[in-house]
């Protein structure tokens, strides 16, 4: 069936959150939206602002440009604009924009009738990102411990980071963020590939069914969680995965000021070990 012969189906009024009808239409394949208005206008300023920072540095070369957030002595408060005041202000659209398509989502789920979970699913992605920019620096009293605007310039802050606690991949939250992160990858390579093989079946074989899905993990690992049943567990390693990531961040500096192999001194200070244990 062509796209467009059901498109229409899905083309419903109401379940907009705000705005009523005044935004409640599409443009081309896209449904806009109140959120999607907005979603426009945080992006493109935002865009616009680093466009023009960079013009400021005398590069548009992608991987030189960079935004700095303002110095650590500005604290809390307003930077100049060149002095950090930009990043202020673009942090500001990023989060603007990434919570009004998250919005703009929710509306598209009311229409469809359907449930939350894209939204909800891209909400962590959201929480992962102001955590860095601003849960972070808030707890620790300045805007400058959030991560630049840039490609080399982020991936010094991210290395730098690392350093200042020794070794970051002791992070405890840090493993388990990884951990998932791996498993996702593993379960959802191993769900595509089985689709793949199923409806991509050999020259002269017929294709196969969810019943011949299921045989195959049952006889590879002893159990099948079933064709919906892996997306919820895609679903649910995932989330984790970027939950604990937010986790192993924002613990790092409010929480935990040392390097972390220290914290792991509490494993060598239970009293099931002799006196001359880590000597």
């Amino acid at each position: 069936m062509a796209l467009l012969s059901f498109e229409k189906k899905y083309r419903v009024r109401g379940g907009t959150l705000i705005g009523g009808d005044l935004f409640d239409f599409w443009v081309g394949p896209f449904y806009v939206g109140f959120f999607g208005v907005t979603t426009a206008f945080f992006a493109l300023l935002g865009t616009i602002l680093i466009l023009w920072g960079a013009a400021h540095q005398g590069t548009f070369n992608p991987w030189l440009i960079n935004i700095a957030p303002p110095d650590l002595s500005y604290g809390l408060g307003m930077a100049p604009l060149m002095e950090g005041g930009l990043w202020q202000i673009i942090t500001i659209c990023a989060t603007g924009a990434f919570i009004s398509w998250a919005l703009r989502e929710v509306e598209i789920c009311r229409k469809l009738g359907m449930g939350y979970h894209v939204p909800f699913a891209f909400s962590f992605a959201i929480l992962a990102y102001v955590t860095l920019v601003i849960f972070r620096p808030l707890l620790m009293g300045a805007w400058g411990h959030g991560f630049p605007y840039g490609i080399f310039s982020h991936l010094d802050w991210v290395s730098n980071t690392g350093y200042a606690y020794l070794h970051f991949h002791y992070n405890p939250a840090h493993m388990i963020a990884v951990s998932l992160f791996f498993a996702t990858t593993l379960a959802l390579a191993l769900h595509g590939g089985l689709i793949l093989s199923a409806a991509n079946p050999e020259k002269g074989e017929e294709m196969k069914t969810p019943d011949h899905e299921d045989t195959f993990f049952r006889d590879f690992i002893g159990y099948s969680v079933g064709t919906l049943g892996i997306h919820r567990v895609g679903f649910l390693l995932a989330i984790n995965a970027v939950f604990f990531s937010a986790v192993c961040i924002i613990i790092s500096g409010p929480v935990w000021t040392k390097g972390w192999p220290e914290w792991w001194n509490w494993w060598l200070e239970l009293p099931i070990w002799g006196s001359n244990v880590g000597l």
